[in-house]
């Protein structure tokens, strides 16, 4: 039971652990699951509230754009686009950044790193620029 707790990150309430444990084969109810929880101190983590982490209120430069929402171009190599999301591991968050082809729809470059610095973008280019 506290295996079961422990990988879903204490996220898993007396209702949701029961049925886990049903499902490998203890016949168990949600109140004893509940009670059991208490006796192991498994205290379910609430989630935190999302916080904006974009800093829109900077004086650097904005880049022109000469795309202008043309995602269709004759040619491949001619127009990439790019993007960074975060991913949870193991080993916490980490950063991935990734250059597309929009004319392929391929990725032509990726990094990946547990920091969101201009390297994380620059190595993403740098791998697409290699190929």
């Amino acid at each position: 039971m506290k295996a079961l707790f422990v990988e879903s990150r204490q996220s898993l309430g007396s209702r949701h652990l029961m049925k886990l444990l049903r499902k490998e084969g203890f016949k168990i109810g949600r109140y004893r699951v509940r009670k059991l929880m208490k006796q192991l101190g498994l205290v379910v983590k609430c989630k935190k509230r999302f916080t904006l982490t974009t800093d829109s209120k900077h004086c650097l430069p904005a880049a022109e754009n000469l795309l202008n929402r043309n995602f269709s171009p004759a040619a491949k190599n001619q127009v990439w686009a790019t993007d960074i999301t975060y991913i949870w591991t193991l080993q916490g968050w980490f950063y991935l950044a990734v250059v597309i082809d929009l004319y392929s729809r391929r990725i032509v470059g990726w990094h990946l790193d547990h920091q969101m610095e201009t390297t994380l973008v620059s190595r993403a280019l740098i791998m697409a620029v290699n190929l």
